[in-house]
């Protein structure tokens, strides 16, 4: 085992043979007197002789020899919106070269020709690495429902001296070497608060805590590197933790931080600049000035287009919440700022575009949605204005409720009219004949359910109720409320004519409001008391709302979106209502 200074001057006396001694301290920053003293105790063991490297000396340094690098490229970037939507982050071309690309050229020229890509995200893009350098790809496919963590445990056979990259990292310096002495974090320094996580160091710069946010310290920036030992109880760790519920959101960093008493990492400090992680669109064009008059992206020409402005003028481009299944991003150019809606993967099957641009315009005529600026009828990508420090309806606040109601009521009694026609029950058995295509519907109850439901519905079909245009997405997060208190209904995508009582059962159902809420809100959509039949149709299309929206939830989640509690949501609105809606109408019958 050769102690850090002789390791140091080894291996630079491997690639510099007759190096003076100063040179070898400037480059290693030891002391003179540490390069003297490591230089005689090599001597003395044989491994340099006349100031060249022995057969001895390299069999010394072999068992600090790198012996691969996974890169992970299986994320999906969202702060990196909208570049991310059409391609991975890490085939993004800066300063002339592929981000990814530059990095397996940095890899193999310090000898590492061993070199994995784990790939997720529109895995395909990055197919052509195998052929084009020879590395080893791996499909990631939790890459949407895990962190990082699932990347490291599908290649944990592969861990030993290894480089752990990010293949969206862009090194100034070649940072890789063909030998490391330790496993260890890349840093850089911060000069005043950073977000960033934020390193303390104990005896011989081994890492001892790691905190989110910090002052004047040293922060975890690019790659890593994982020696047999590290390797080794790492990948015991995420053998016992990985099936946790708990782990599937963790960074790999986050379970180093869990286990750093167990598992010695040292800091390993670089200059400023010498690695860049770029966040978003402005950091990057920081960086690479001409970054955006050189990317061929549709976005940024739709942008042009319809907004009659220069790439470079636009800015401020970052994320916002997504919705359900549509990916949307802020912007601003000269003119003023503007959010840019990308249609997400598998809305071509739900959405009719075209119907969408007609229900948009219609909206802006009744002064319902003021904000639409433009939609594509065929590819279904919007442009909207910004409302700056806008806030979503509250749907527990009876004042706000009451202004919602009213709204609706506008937007039905105006004489809009489209093409496109909506109904809950037709709408939710295109749904399910969608989840059909996937295979048998297994759940429990299913078939008793829809029956049932099919019993409402003639209920429903009897009252023979107004049709009007109506929004049928017609929930609180689809307000806005700007600084000055006026509203702006927004996202029309399932707008159609359609039963008046459309809008009113998807607000309560996903505000899901309470009973007493339920029937303020329907007394502050008629202005006065329902009566007996106006409350049992209104009823019947919270459990409609329910319904459909639960088979839509299905159907998206069997393209593979992630829905988290919503399915239950409408499922618990679908059942509650459907017993109470049953019963008031067959009161109805007998009285």
């Amino acid at each position: 085992m050769l102690s850090k200074k002789q390791f140091l001057t080894l291996t630079y006396i491997r690639t510099h043979p007759n190096a003076q001694q100063r040179l070898i301290a400037d480059a290693t920053n030891l002391s003179l007197g540490g390069v003297n003293a490591a230089i005689s105790e090599l001597v003395d063991e044989g491994y340099i002789a006349n100031s060249c490297i022995t057969a001895a000396g390299s069999e010394a340094l072999a068992p600090y020899k790198v012996d691969n690098a996974i890169i992970m490229a299986a994320g999906l970037s969202s702060r990196f919106a909208p570049i991310s939507y059409e391609k991975p982050k890490g085939l993004l071309k800066v300063r002339g070269e592929i981000l990814i690309e530059r990095q397996i050229k940095q890899l193999q020229a310090a000898g590492i020709h061993d070199i994995t890509v784990v790939v997720g995200y529109k895995k395909e893009f990055f197919f052509y690495l195998e052929q084009k350098f020879g590395v080893s790809i791996v499909v990631n496919d939790e890459y949407a429902t895990r962190n990082n963590n699932a990347s490291l445990w599908l290649v944990r056979d592969r861990l030993a001296n290894t480089y752990i990259c990010s293949s969206d990292d862009y090194f100034t310096v070649n940072p890789f070497e063909p030998y490391v002495w330790k496993a260890y974090y890349a840093a850089e320094y911060s000069e005043g608060p950073t977000k960033e996580w934020c390193m303390t160091t104990g005896t011989h710069g081994r890492i001892t805590s790691v905190t989110v946010g910090g002052s004047d310290a040293w922060y975890m920036i690019g790659h890593a590197y994982f020696d047999r030992a590290f390797s080794g109880k790492f990948r015991s760790i995420l053998e016992t933790e990985y099936k946790l519920p708990e782990t599937a959101d963790k960074l790999w960093e986050s379970l180093y931080i869990e286990h750093i008493k167990e598992l010695d990492m040292e800091l390993r400090p670089y200059r400023n600049g010498t690695i860049h992680e770029f966040d978003s669109l402005d950091e990057v064009r920081t960086f690479d000035p001409d970054f955006l008059q050189n990317i061929d992206m549709d976005i940024f020409d739709n942008i042009e287009h319809i907004l009659h402005c220069d790439r470079k003028e636009i800015h401020d481009v970052y994320p916002l919440k997504q919705g359900l299944t549509n990916l949307s991003f802020h912007f601003a150019t000269n003119s003023g700022e503007y959010v840019y809606r990308h249609p997400g993967a598998g809305t071509e099957t739900m959405i009719n575009r075209r119907a969408e641009v007609e229900a948009n315009e219609a909206a802006k005529r009744i002064g319902l949605d003021p904000t639409f600026i433009h939609e594509d009828p065929e590819l279904g990508w919007k442009i909207t204005h910004f409302v700056d420090h806008a806030r979503n309806v509250d749907p527990h606040d009876p004042d706000q409720v009451a202004h919602a109601m009213r709204i609706a009521r506008t937007l039905h009694e105006s004489g809009a009219t489209v093409e496109q026609q909506f109904n809950f029950y037709k709408d939710a058995k295109r749904y399910e004949g969608l989840l059909r295509q996937k295979g048998p519907i297994d759940i429990p109850g299913f078939e008793e359910m829809a029956s049932r439901v099919e019993r409402l519905e003639e209920h429903v079909r009897a009252d023979n109720a107004p049709v009007c245009l109506c929004h049928n997405d017609f929930l609180p997060l689809n307000f806005l409320i700007d600084e000055n208190g006026s509203y702006s209904v927004i996202d029309w995508e399932f707008a159609g004519m359609g039963d008046y009582a459309n809008d009113f059962g998807t607000f309560c159902v996903c505000g899901q409001l309470e009973e007493d809420e339920v029937d303020a809100a329907l007394a502050a959509y008629f202005g006065r008391p329902p009566t007996h039949n106006e409350r049992c149709h209104n009823y019947a299309h919270v459990e409609l709302a329910g319904w459909c929206w639960y088979l839509w939830a299905l159907a998206m989640e069997a393209e593979g979106h992630v829905l988290d509690e919503w399915p239950y949501i409408y499922f618990r609105y679908a059942t509650t209502y459907l017993d109470r809606t049953l019963a008031l109408y067959e009161e109805k019958e007998e009285s």
